[in-house]
């Protein structure tokens, strides 16, 4: 019966199919502003790869065939299975994800959990973008007093477009992420008659660092794009249950997701590749597109495109903010959720303040880690309930939680290796330093191995019975009548 459900899903109502949006006025547009994002395209070139080519050591078509490869898994292995079942019940992933983690597990996973990566995603966005906008009127002003006045303004203001709803996140980002579209095409033409002449060897001259195969080098792109879109692909029950059918998923994912996975990442690479080919930067200039533009525009111009990319990446702290409190509310329903919200833009501007948002490398990898498994164990859920919601589940769901701990300990296996190969820990622990090492090789791709170690394992022990028994919930019956 509806009265074993908790407050938070007892409580959620569907969005009504009176107030569904077609895909071009919310799924696309929310999606193309995340991956317009300057943080997001201009870490593409390097991915993490070792050495100072990146994933351009063996040339252009390798690097842009892992970025095609990465977009199709973000939209069909993190974003359609949530964003489906988000349609099809119109309800947020709070509550959706109830029935992989049962409705106890669900309010602190994907729930609340959500909410609070939601507001250091914010974090890393106010910091970033009030930097380039600090920096149009300071030479040197990373963590000035006018940088974080400007972060602090940028993340209260965010969080409050956020706090007001999905069509208020669409109108910002309706017309915003055309500025670093326009960015990257003016860049890509003005060099890509030097992407012809592209030789890797000019920016491996002089490194002592082994190049990793063709294969290896697709591999840290997928790695790196892959688990950057985690948390959003998640959150597309969020976005997705304002969606009208089947079909406003599907093309909202394909064009705000793969496509504009595909059209940032490709233009990044080839700014990268003519601005050498072109013989305009040599070796050591770095391959981060944002900081090639002075030799590409000048630096009167790259100023006035920083300025721009800055403002632009204002839709994407919103969507950070919307899927925090779509997860406030749902999860804790009977606090105003300014009162909620408030507290998590308070701590987004502390970590702002202190300087810690400026480390987004590690932010990216905790939230590949944790929300991978996340995406797979609930496309197996989907797929084992025939294309449809299960409905929430008793208790703590077993097959959720603990397909989830293993899947994010593959995903985190890099982090983890790092912290015990410290001289402290690999001395007192030898043994454990040496199994987490050769585990840590064999993982290539640690947010998509999360993913299939998500789905897999919460196939099988659902198969095997380990799942707790589904409540009723009427409000599902009325959303998808």
């Amino acid at each position: 019966m509806a009265s074993n459900l908790p407050d938070y899903v007892a409580s959620a109502q569907p969005v009504p199919l009176a107030n569904r949006l077609p895909w071009y006025k919310s799924t696309a547009q929310s999606y193309a502003g995340i991956m317009l994002w300057f943080v997001f395209w201009q870490s593409v070139p390097a991915s993490g790869a070792p050495g100072p080519a990146g994933i351009l050591a063996h040339g252009l078509g390798t690097a842009l065939l892992g970025v095609v490869v990465a977009a199709l898994i973000c939209h069909f292995a993190s974003y359609l299975a949530p964003a489906m079942m988000g349609m099809k019940t119109g309800l947020p992933l709070a509550v959706v994800g109830t029935s992989t983690y049962g409705v106890q597990g669900g309010f602190l996973m994907p729930g609340f959990f959500m909410g609070v990566l939601q507001f250091g995603w914010l974090a890393v966005n106010a910091y970033f973008a009030s930097e380039l906008l600090a920096g149009f009127f300071l030479k040197n002003a990373t963590n000035t007093p006018l940088h974080m006045t400007i972060g602090v303004i940028w993340a209260v203001t965010a969080a409050f477009i956020g706090l007001k709803g999905i069509h208020y996140v669409a109108r910002v980002a309706t017309y915003l992420p055309l500025i670093p579209l326009i960015i990257l095409l003016i860049l890509a033409g003005r060099v890509f008659s030097g992407v012809g002449e592209f030789d890797p060897a000019v920016l491996l001259a002089g490194s002592s660092v082994a190049t990793p195969s063709s294969f290896e080098l697709m591999l840290f792109a997928i790695a790196n794009i892959v688990g950057f879109f985690a948390t959003a692909g998640a959150a597309g029950a969020d976005v997705a249950s304002s969606n009208r059918d089947r079909r406003d998923v599907q093309l909202g994912g394909l064009f705000g997701v793969a496509g504009s996975t595909i059209l940032t990442g490709c233009l990044a690479l080839v700014i990268v590749a003519g601005t050498y080919g072109a013989g305009l930067a040599g070796a050591g200039a770095g391959i981060d597109p944002t900081k090639l533009m002075d030799v590409i525009v000048g630096e009167q111009v790259t100023k006035v495109f920083w300025l721009l990319l800055a403002v632009a990446a204002f839709p994407s702290a919103c969507f950070s903010s919307l899927i925090a409190a779509n997860s406030f509310k749902n999860t804790l329903p009977r606090v105003n959720p300014f009162i909620s919200c408030g507290i998590g833009t308070a701590a987004s501007v502390a970590l702002v303040l202190s300087g810690a948002a400026g480390d987004a490398a590690k932010m990216f990898g905790i939230i590949g880690a944790s929300f991978g498994p996340i995406c797979g164990a609930m496309a197996a859920d989907y797929l084992l309930a025939k294309c449809q919601w299960p409905g929430p589940r008793a208790g703590f769901n077993p097959a959720g939680w603990l397909s989830w701990a293993v899947g994010f300990y593959v995903g985190a296996i890099g982090m983890i290796n790092a912290t015990v190969q410290a001289p402290e820990f690999a001395e007192k622990f030898p043994q454990i330093a040496n199994y987490v090492s050769k585990v840590a090789i064999q993982v290539y791709c640690p947010p998509v191995a999360a993913i299939v170690v998500g789905f897999v394992l919460y196939y099988i022990l659902a198969k095997a019975g380990l799942l707790t028994r589904t409540l009723e919930m009427p409000q599902t019956a009325k959303a998808e009548a």
